[in-house]
This record gives C-alpha cells, sequence and structure tokens, in this order.
C-alpha cells in the first residue's frame, strides 16, 4: 500500500482515469456495433459519421491508440461503402 502522500493521490488519480476511459471505450464499442448492425446505407453513414468523431476525439485524448482509431475507422468506413442503398435492393 502506498506510504507517501503523493502515492496516494496517484492512486486516486489512476482509478479516476481507468473508469472514464473505461466508460469511453464501452462508447465506442456501442457505436462501432451500431454502424455494423445497420442495414441501410443512409443510416449507417450517419452512425459512421458519429462514431469516427468519437474515434478521433478518444485517439486525440490517448484513450486508445492513434492506430487503433485509424483501423477501426478504415475498417467501418469499408463496410459502410459494401452496403447497398435501399433504392438499390
Amino acid at each position: 500500500m502506498a506510504q507517501h502522500k503523493s502515492a496516494k493521490k496517484r492512486i486516486r488519480a489512476a482509478a479516476r482515469r481507468t473508469q472514464r476511459n473505461d466508460t469511453r471505450k464501452s462508447q465506442m464499442k456501442t457505436l462501432i456495433k451500431n454502424v455494423r448492425g445497420e442495414k441501410d446505407k443512409a443510416k449507417a453513414e450517419a452512425a459512421l459519421k458519429e462514431a469516427v468523431s468519437l474515434l478521433d476525439k478518444l485517439a486525440q485524448k490517448r484513450s486508445i491508440h492513434p492506430n487503433k482509431a485509424a483501423n477501426q475507422k478504415a475498417k467501418l468506413v469499408k463496410f459502410v461503402n459494401k452496403l447497398k442503398t435501399a433504392s438499390e435492393k
């Protein structure tokens, strides 16, 4: 267990950061599932815009690695581009 005042503070700060990062990562996973769950291209593009925005924010704040964000965005864009519009079906 920590003995110094500064070490105790670091433990508290780390716990706050961990909770914040877990919340953000959970939100990220939900938005990615929303994109992948869409069958209509227009709805998927709207969900993609929201997911990409969050991924960029998480990478900027270093909650996730910037390369992970780039990979996720690329995969999602590829998925949405393969979808057919409602008029094509």
